[in-house]
Parts: C-alpha cells; sequence; structure tokens
C-alpha cells in the first residue's frame, strides 16, 4: 500500500512569544532561533494611537543584520553607520536594514500620532559578512518590490528582488490579504526553513493562524496556501538553513568566540564615541 501523500505542508511548531509591554519576543536563539537560522530573533510590536509606543533607546549590535518593517505608523531612526551616522523617519511600509559588521550603535522611537504596528528581524550573518563595516539602508514604500499581495521584503521571490544586498539564501515577505483571499507561496529551490508571523487578522494555511501567531513550517520545501478568513497581515520567513554555531553575546550573535570578541571590541570603540559626543 503507498503512502499516503499529505495535502499540506504541515505545521511542526506553533508559538505566541514573550510579550513584555508593546514588544512581543517571538523568536530568540535559545528557541526556535535554532531552529529557524538564519532568522535567530523576531519581534512584534504595536501600540495604539496616543498611548506608550516602544522604546528601544540607544543600543548596539555586532556580527547580524537587523530588518525593521513597518505594517502602520511612523518610527524616527539613527544609527552611527558611515561617517556622520543616519538619521530619518520611517513611514508605513518602509523597511530599515542595518549591518551591523563589526559593531554599532542604534535607536528608535516610534510615534504615537497613529497606531503603530510592526516586526523587527534579525539576521545571522556568514563568516565574510559578520565583521564587515556597519552599513544602513532605508526604504520608502515604494522602492519596496511588490507581487500580488507579497512585498519582498528582503532577498528575491518570483522574479521580484529587493535592493538591499542581503545573503541570497533567504527570502522575507510582508503580505496582505483582504477577507476570502487565498495566496499560495511556491518556496525558492533548496529552502527548508520556512515561517509565518502574524501582525494581524485570522487565516489559515491550513490551521487557524491569529494576530500574534508564529508558526513553523516542516522542512520538506513544499508550497504553502493562505487563505484569509478575516483582512490579514503577515510577515514570511524562508531560506537555507545557516550552517554555522551562533556565539552570543548581549546584542550581539557571531560565528566563533574570535569573532565575537572582535565584535564586542568594535561596540566599545563606538560607545567611546558616542560619550564624547554625549551621545550616550
Amino acid at each position: 500500500m503507498n503512502a499516503r501523500t499529505p495535502l499540506h505542508r504541515a505545521i511542526v511548531q506553533r508559538t505566541r512569544g514573550s510579550s513584555h509591554g508593546p514588544i512581543t519576543r517571538l523568536v530568540s536563539p535559545s528557541d526556535l532561533g535554532e531552529v529557524l537560522k538564519p532568522f535567530i530573533f523576531l519581534d512584534r510590536f504595536e501600540a495604539p494611537a496616543g498611548g506608550q509606543p516602544p522604546q528601544f533607546g540607544m543600543h548596539p549590535h555586532s556580527g547580524i543584520a537587523t530588518l525593521t518593517y513597518l505594517m502602520s505608523g511612523q518610527t524616527d531612526y539613527e544609527d552611527t553607520t558611515g561617517e556622520h551616522g543616519a538619521r530619518g523617519t520611517l513611514p508605513t511600509g518602509g523597511v530599515e536594514w542595518m549591518m551591523a559588521g563589526g559593531g554599532v550603535w542604534h535607536t528608535g522611537a516610534p510615534r504615537n500620532t497613529e497606531r503603530v504596528l510592526g516586526f523587527q528581524l534579525w539576521v545571522a550573518m556568514p563568516p565574510e559578512l559578520e565583521l564587515a563595516t556597519a552599513h544602513s539602508i532605508y526604504l520608502g514604500p515604494a522602492e519596496v518590490p511588490q507581487l500580488g499581495p507579497a512585498r519582498v521584503l528582503l532577498g528575491s521571490y518570483a522574479g521580484q528582488t529587493n535592493p538591499i544586498p542581503a545573503p541570497s539564501n533567504i527570502t522575507y515577505l510582508g503580505v496582505h490579504l483582504k477577507a476570502g483571499e487565498t495566496w499560495r507561496f511556491e518556496p525558492p529551490t533548496d529552502h527548508t526553513v520556512a515561517w509565518v508571523a502574524v501582525g494581524e487578522g485570522e487565516l489559515t494555511a491550513p490551521t487557524a493562524l491569529d494576530t500574534g501567531d508564529l508558526v513553523v513550517f516542516d522542512a520538506s520545501g513544499d508550497a504553502i496556501t493562505f487563505e484569509a478568513r478575516t483582512d490579514t497581515a503577515f510577515v514570511l520567513g524562508s531560506g537555507v538553513q545557516h550552517p554555522h554555531d551562533l556565539f552570543m553575546g548581549p546584542y550581539s550573535v557571531h560565528t566563533s568566540a574570535e569573532t565575537l570578541r572582535q565584535g564586542q571590541a568594535g561596540i566599545r570603540e563606538r560607545a567611546q564615541l558616542l560619550r564624547q559626543q554625549g551621545r550616550l
């Protein structure tokens, strides 16, 4: 008797994370980050208009890259990349990419004049990039490629490529569906890591998912079909498994103890400069 072919790609893990005020940590290396690497941290943040928005404060990173995506609202940003640093305002639909490399400091301050909803993703870097020169890229909504309901936040999908020079083995999408709409995700070749986090709304994949849920799919590399039960917005990550161990320090993730040491030394050097400038 032949084995029955599964009709849907199976969900193998589910979480609603751990919330601290307006920020919910859905993924970290101590839990799903080890399974989902190169996607090693994921935070969902939300605050109502007039409420207390998330306060990140000036803080460092090394060895990784962060990508912040705003589904709703605006946030002011500042970082220490380049000769004079970067600062500005990220609008709804905008994307902030910051390659921490050998050490960087940054901060963000969402505005409370309107509802704020978004995600911040940390991506593990390969050895050739983990100590690279820190840099940041800010894309407005019109600069983010779109294919149907999916916006390509990072990497490539179905012939659409985001201009951010991210590692070639990952795809990160922001998807918006109206109630009753169906959308099918066809993973790129060799992508066995796949997960979805729901920003708002209700959908099936085919198991029911709700606002705040994160689910991990099996490593089959099969397609995934989503059906929106209400208007919904979610992010989807797909990629090739990161083959390196994770060596972690406060705000840093590297591929070895030595590169972690170098990254943390770079953070201290930049902290000294920030103190001299009165910014820390």
